[in-house]
């Protein structure tokens, strides 16, 4: 590929003389400016150091209290990647098989749980009903019940023949922890992780434990009550976590926290051998041999030539990525629903090598259609494949940056991307099923009809389309 002009290499040919500690702050102003954010913590760490570390804006808008390094976060799904690590653990302390079935360690669970194994369950593959359908009225949600009611669904689809993120997976997962750990999986957690890596502000929690320094968490609505509101307002956010689905969500750090992290996983401190660090970071596989896209509680993972990167990225607030061949991790948090700072981190990254935007095609992308508008879309992908024929947007992450859009109200973009995916990949029945829920959204029901009726064409497992059809059809 062509080198292109990323953000950050213009950014140091307007800059002479700026550090780059005053270029990396600039940028990150900027996306705080741009997507309203108002509090974000960043932190690099390279060659082993954190290099950067800083906090900017409010914290708590309620009471103007601003944003330091010590405040904490919530980390959202950021929590699955720890989860990885404490399931690795118990890999290399011989407590546990990634290829043995749940039912080996767990007992009570229903016939077709019982092979799904613990490397399907951390993948996201598993087929199982998820937790969250279970709604409950407004202060009558009782644990015990809810998963009574979980273990009596139906699956969603054979295991390991799709990809389906769920939270049940994550409760399993933190069922094991506990019965082989012989100790709570917060327990667990603090003692082999928190501690050996001296994170003092990480803390499991939601919105009803008192946390100290705490930044409460805020959305921007179009819709509140039932209704349209003239202007985006902006509102608290609400989140609450049974203790059992907090190995899935239930974390809060900071910036400098997670850095340490990082760093610990890269010296040895918290997993004894490279080669279980390195399975963790690598996608496993679906039943019939394609890749999955997550590793062992990582949800993204960029598998390219040159600079590989790992990390996850929860509740549309808070990401990190590491570059494990380039010795480099970029962490940021916010306290915005729909801020998703994985959109940037690449340009973030790219200030401390600048190959790491241009080597991403979803960057490259982001970059280019922030400048020229989202229904440039087609137009810049054959730009990009005149340039390179192997460029190359990945299906999975082009349908994730789309779904971030769609939630935070930006639906007319996320419809240009759903329909480039279906360009790049015609044969995949998710592309369709996801372009129709987009149309869905903006209220055009006779193509999204079209649309879900081509996926369940294309997979016939697909139940989840099955029943957006039936729903559109009345």
């Amino acid at each position: 590929m062509k080198k292109l002009i990323t953000l950050g290499i213009l950014a140091s040919q307007l800059a002479f003389g700026q550090s780059k500690e005053k270029q990396v702050e600039q940028f990150l102003l900027q996306q705080m400016k741009d997507l309203r954010i108002p509090a974000l913590q960043a932190a690099v760490v390279q060659h082993g150091k954190i290099v950067f570390s800083k906090a900017y804006g409010t914290a708590n808008i309620q009471d103007n209290v601003p944003a330091d390094k010590q405040t904490i976060f919530a980390i959202n799904s950021c929590t699955k990647s720890f989860t990885g690590v404490a399931i690795m653990q118990l890999v290399e302390a011989g407590k546990l098989e990634l290829s043995a079935p749940v039912s080996r360690y767990l007992d009570g669970l229903p016939a077709q749980w019982q092979a799904v194994t613990i490397n399907q369950l951390l993948t996201h593959i598993s087929g199982l009903p998820d937790i969250l359908r279970i709604q409950e009225p407004a202060g009558a949600a009782n644990e015990a019940a809810t998963w009574e009611k979980v273990l009596a669904m139906p699956m969603d689809f054979p295991t390991g023949t799709q990809f389906s993120y769920n939270q049940t997976n994550y409760v399993l997962l933190g069922k094991i922890i506990d019965k082989l750990s012989g100790k709570p999986f917060a327990q667990f957690f603090q003692e082999n992780q928190f501690d050996i890596a001296k994170m003092p502000n990480t803390v499991f929690g939601d919105s009803r434990d008192v946390i100290p320094h705490f930044a409460p968490t805020y959305n921007y609505k179009k819709y509140m009550d039932g209704h349209a509101l003239p202007t985006e307002k902006l509102t608290n956010n609400y989140a609450e976590f049974f203790p059992s689905r907090r190995t899935g969500s239930g974390l809060n750090s900071t910036a400098e926290d997670m850095a340490r992290w990082v760093i610990a996983l890269q010296e040895g401190k918290l997993l004894k051998t490279k080669a279980a660090l390195t399975t963790m970071w690598t996608p496993t596989s679906h039943t019939n041999g394609t890749p999955t896209q997550w590793s062992l509680g990582w949800g993204i993972t960029k598998i390219r030539p040159k600079h590989k990167a790992v990390g996850m990225s929860g509740g549309g607030r808070s990401a990190f990525l590491v570059y494990p061949d380039d010795d480099l991790a970029v962490i940021v948090l916010t306290n915005l629903g729909g801020a998703s700072p994985e959109n940037f981190l690449e340009e973030l990254a790219g200030f401390y090598n600048p190959e790491i935007p241009a080597s991403d095609p979803i960057t490259v992308l982001r970059m280019e259609l922030n400048k020229r508008g989202f229904d440039k879309a087609a137009e810049v992908l054959k730009e990009q494949k005149t340039k390179d024929a192997l460029f190359q947007p990945d299906e999975n992450q082009l349908n994730d940056w789309a779904y971030r859009l769609m939630s935070s109200n930006q639906t007319d973009k996320a419809l240009e991307l759903f329909k480039l995916n279906i360009t790049l990949y015609p044969e995949s029945w998710n592309v369709y099923d996801s372009y129709g829920e987009a149309l869905a959204r903006l209220g055009q029901k006779s193509e999204a009809i079209r649309m879900y009726q081509k996926s369940i064409d294309l997979n016939p497992n697909n139940r989840g389309g099955k029943q957006m059809l039936e729903r559109l059809s009345k």
